[in-house]
């Protein structure tokens, strides 16, 4: 995972939730963690079936519930979701898997 160009895609439900995603990438951003938004105008299941393509490591999806809850659905290449979890847990866990691989 620490290899991966992108580490994680974001992936947010519709245009309304640009914004959200954007405030989650910058904290994404300042941990050192690579990300990239995929806010195209597409189905989200499509847009997780091409980060999947690209072998991103993570996808997180961000809709009405993350937002409310300020939280990311967490899904990992491979194994399918992951469940929610708050922003901080989201930037550990990733961490925490690029050091133990490293």
């Amino acid at each position: 995972m620490w290899l991966a160009p992108v580490q994680v895609k974001l992936l947010p439900v519709s245009d309304k939730y640009n914004e959200y995603t954007l405030q989650v990438k910058r904290s994404l951003d300042e941990a050192g963690i690579r990300t990239e938004m995929d806010i195209r105008n597409e189905k989200l299941g499509y847009k997780i079936r091409e980060a999947g393509l690209e072998k991103v490591p993570y996808t997180v999806v961000l809709g009405e519930n993350e937002k409310n809850s300020g939280t990311a659905a967490l899904r990992k290449r491979g194994e399918g979701d992951l469940g929610s979890l708050t922003i901080q847990e989201l930037i550990e866990r990733i961490i925490d898997e690029a050091r133990a691989k490293h």
